[in-house]
């Protein structure tokens, strides 16, 4: 494993029309390009994921798991308005001297996508044999895929869509409620809103999970327990370990972001249309129990993607399945990888 920072001078003008006059982009590569460049598997990490893709799928990604370093060159950059060394709300701003905090500009799925890409160039990569992407991961990957059609061999979604959906979007909006609800979150430092933050990821838990997970793992077995249960403080427990390592601040720019994300934006096709443009062949993975992101979500690019494989992954883990169920996953994926285009 190798950790490496990418850092441009050039002027990155982005989909709102702003600019940023310097690019930071951390990235983490596993493995070594092969002489030929066909080996490259790069992954697109979800909202608060980082570039470290063997640390948060450890199950999928490292020596001799399915995603192997021994035979691919993995690559897994941080997203842009993130704050795990990529450019965001806690970058210095290079014409102030001071991090930008609310003031960096508004960010898109796509100006993620357009940064990942002078990463691609910087690396050296022509040809990427496989892109992935979960969640938030995978809106980049169908956003690059329609970007560089020509650089993308195969395509592999995972608990993802098209375009957000009216109910991603109102959780979104409740979860920056909770942030504004905070009276701290635009002062200028790195704490800002960590009370917003802890009730955000409180709310994100709920979808995130279902009632069948909750009720199987947090249920109290003490019938005359009337406070401190069991699902308290696991809700808790998870917010505060995320003000830990995360930021309110970026984490309201991010789910900005996400709300802007369909595919169609901007281009002469509807949704369906612009899946149709995409000739890849597509492997897409739905969790039956899936809240956030429903397997109605996944159906709808299995019809519309020319190419595609289809997979209903059965588990009662919900949204985060796609991170837990990699024994199930990494199986299907790796015999589809096999099958010749």
């Amino acid at each position: 494993m190798a950790i490496h920072q990418f850092h441009s001078i050039q002027e990155f003008t982005l989909e709102s029309g702003n600019a940023l006059h310097e690019l930071n982009i951390s990235y983490h590569t596993y493995g070594q390009l092969n002489k030929d460049g066909s080996n490259v598997i790069w992954i697109c990490h979800a909202l608060t994921a980082n570039a470290d893709v063997a640390d948060w799928w450890a199950g999928m990604v490292g020596p001799g798991k399915f995603l192997d370093p021994a035979e691919y060159y993995i690559v897994c950059a941080n997203i842009l308005g993130s704050c795990y060394g990529s450019s965001g709300p806690l970058s210095i701003n290079p014409q102030t001297k001071q991090p930008y905090h609310l003031s960096f500009p508004q960010v898109t799925i796509r100006d993620m996508v357009k940064a990942h890409v002078l990463l691609r160039q910087h690396l050296g990569i022509e040809q990427v044999h496989l892109l992935v992407g979960g969640s938030m991961g995978g809106y980049q990957a169908l956003e690059w895929a329609l970007l560089e059609p020509e650089r993308i061999g195969r395509l592999c979604l995972l608990s993802t869509g098209a375009a957000e959906s009216a109910w991603g979007i109102a959780v979104h909006t409740a979860q920056r409620l909770a942030i504004e609800a905070d009276s701290t979150w635009k002062d200028n430092h790195a704490s800002a809103g960590a009370t917003g933050l802890k009730a955000a990821r409180a709310i994100g838990m709920l979808t995130y999970r279902n009632y069948q997970t909750f009720v199987r793992t947090q249920s109290d077995p003490d019938k005359e327990k009337i406070d401190n249960f069991r699902a308290t403080s696991y809700i808790n427990y998870q917010g505060d370990k995320l003000v830990k390592r995360f930021n309110a601040q970026s984490y309201w720019l991010l789910t900005k972001a996400m709300d802007s994300h369909n595919i169609s934006r901007g281009r002469t096709t509807d949704v369906a249309g612009t899946l149709a443009l995409l000739k890849q062949p597509s492997f897409i993975v739905a969790i039956t129990s899936d809240l956030l992101c429903p397997p109605e979500e996944q159906l709808f690019l299995s019809q519309h993607l020319p190419h595609a494989t289809y997979h209903e992954i059965d588990s009662s883990y919900g949204h985060d399945g796609f991170l837990i169920e990699f024994e199930k996953i990494g199986k299907i994926l790796c015999d589809w990888l096999k099958q010749p285009r």
